[in-house]
């Protein structure tokens, strides 16, 4: 059995969003989901199950967290433990090189991480989907980040049935997204407490569903065929959509700030200028802008510009998850 493991997963972008759980405990979706991942935002964990322990260690970008902090590593940690076998406490020491909770996604990079380096660690030798399944259990969005490109998380009914696949692993056309860091702190209303108030109290959740049903079904072959125009008409509609449902919740709540309508009306700018550009954004204020390798440099000036530089990151798709063992 190996007693340590360290991975590494990157973050993943929803073109056709997942908000809402069906079922809390095993992170069953309301709706199917599809995504990208992305290569410029990542987290780094390593998992040592240890019997001199008498309680988890979690250790996160350099900071010992209480029990409290880390209280859903703790919880994962034990469903890792009761598939294996494993009884010794571990030590995690996780880095995240994206900020954290601030809609960038980071819960799904970290998750994932974490589902590979203590699985492996602990014994057990689970293959892509098992590990989509499990790593679900901790984020339902790191399901995803497991895969490399456009990956599809099919809602299901049942821990069996939700889980993500890829859709194209291998993106072999130009797209890139330039990421606008426009808020790093973490938000006032977690992704989880949103999502919920959603489900509740908005009377246009039941349509939403509809919608998502819709918008994945029709990216799918926009995606296959190449077409960047229909691809982009379609997530930045369905991120809109999504954010309805904060706005139409009781109580209303948003996760925009000025700056980021202020992106997306340079967005608008930028395609009547010809640029093709589409936006879209999680449960934070940070926008992401997809668009064509070829059009980089100039939507890049543009938000340097507007935003400054370090606001601006490019990234491009990125791989699925990175495993390596040790004794």
């Amino acid at each position: 059995m190996n007693a340590a493991a360290t991975a590494r997963a990157h973050t993943n972008i929803a073109l056709i969003k997942y908000w809402g759980k069906a079922d809390t405990k095993l992170m069953l979706p309301q709706t199917s989901s599809l995504s990208l991942t992305l290569d410029q935002f990542y987290t780094d964990t390593s998992v040592a199950f240890d019997a001199s322990l008498t309680q988890d260690e979690i250790t996160l970008n350099g900071q010992r967290l209480t029990a409290q902090a880390g209280h859903k590593v703790h919880n994962f940690l034990d469903l890792v433990r009761q598939r294996s076998g494993q009884t010794a406490f571990a030590r995690v020491d996780s880095t995240n090189h994206v900020p954290t909770a601030a809609g960038l996604a980071s819960s799904a990079s970290a998750f994932a991480a974490l589902a590979g380096a203590a699985s492996q660690a602990a014994g057990l030798n689970l293959s892509r989907t098992d590990l989509s399944r499990l790593a679900r259990r901790g984020s339902g969005s790191a399901t995803r980040s497991i895969f490399g490109g456009f990956a599809e998380w099919h809602a299901g009914t049942d821990d069996h049935s939700s889980y993500a696949e890829p859709f194209e692993e291998t993106v072999d056309w130009p797209i890139a997204v330039v990421a606008l860091v426009l808020d790093a702190r973490q938000k006032k209303v977690s992704s989880t407490q949103g999502m919920q108030s959603s489900v509740m109290t908005s009377p246009y959740y039941p349509a939403w569903k509809n919608v998502v049903n819709q918008d994945l079904a029709a990216i799918k072959p926009a995606i296959q065929a190449r077409d960047f125009t229909t691809m982009g008409e379609i997530l930045e509609a369905n991120a809109m959509r999504m954010h309805a449902l904060t706005l139409s919740a009781n109580p209303p709540y948003s996760y925009f700030n000025g700056e980021t309508l202020a992106a997306m009306a340079t967005v608008q700018t930028l395609r009547e200028q010809g640029v093709a550009c589409y936006y879209t954004l999680d449960a934070g204020p940070n926008v992401k802008v997809f668009c064509q390798t070829p059009d980089l440099p100039v939507i890049t000036e543009r938000f340097k510009a507007q935003f400054g530089a370090d606001s601006v990151v490019v990234a491009h798709p990125g791989p699925g998850i990175n495993l390596q063992s040790t004794l």
